[in-house]
């Protein structure tokens, strides 16, 4: 599996704190057992092509050598429009999704056969967004922090991860970084540095 990070319009730093973040959980939940593991993220570079635009983020897909491998998408506010459609794209070519991740992608519609999980930086952006496909599992923060502070301190935004059981919706206590880290691992993901 290897990791395509799909970040917003921001500042790039903001992508360093959130990669920082989510490397802190997962070395204390899942020390690295090979630490020759090399670089399996790839991130695109939204400081110099649109982030919205899915032909960018696929064409920087196809310069990066990833034939034959199932991406996982993790993708931030205007980079969730961007990236589905590539996700959808990376298929049609013949390339393999293993997941999708939204981080406050509102007013996106999600679909796909593939797993789709929304990260939402309150509970509003949550419900709305929903109405324009769920996915599996997702999370909202709680209390509610600014758009950009869910990217900037992932291991900071305390709230629900939300789950579907039998038609029984559950809500256990986590962190967005937590709840991230958790499902990475269970696609695959062996590192996110």
């Amino acid at each position: 599996m290897r990791l395509v990070i799909c970040p917003g319009i921001h500042d790039p730093k903001l992508t360093d704190c959130f990669l920082a973040g989510l490397s802190e959980v997962w070395e204390d939940e899942y020390p690295r057992q090979n630490p020759q593991i090399v670089d399996r993220v790839k991130i695109f570079p939204a400081h110099k092509y649109p982030p919205f635009s899915a032909l960018d983020i696929l064409h920087f897909l196809c310069s990066q050598d990833l034939a034959g491998e199932s991406l996982v998408f993790v993708s931030f506010s205007a980079g969730v429009a961007g990236a589905i459609g590539a996700a959808w794209m990376w298929q049609q070519i013949g390339g393999k999704v293993g997941a999708f991740f939204a981080l406050d992608g509102w007013g996106v519609p999600l679909g796909g056969n593939f797993p789709i999980h929304r990260i939402s930086h309150d509970r509003f952006t949550h419900w709305s967004s929903a109405i324009l496909g769920s996915g599996g599992d997702s999370f909202y923060a709680d209390p509610p922090l600014a758009h950009l502070d869910l990217w900037r301190d992932p291991q900071a935004a305390t709230g629900w991860h939300i789950s579907q059981t039998a038609g029984i919706e559950t809500a256990a206590p986590t962190t967005a970084a937590q709840f991230l880290v958790h499902l990475l691992k269970q696609y695959g993901v062996q590192s996110v540095v």
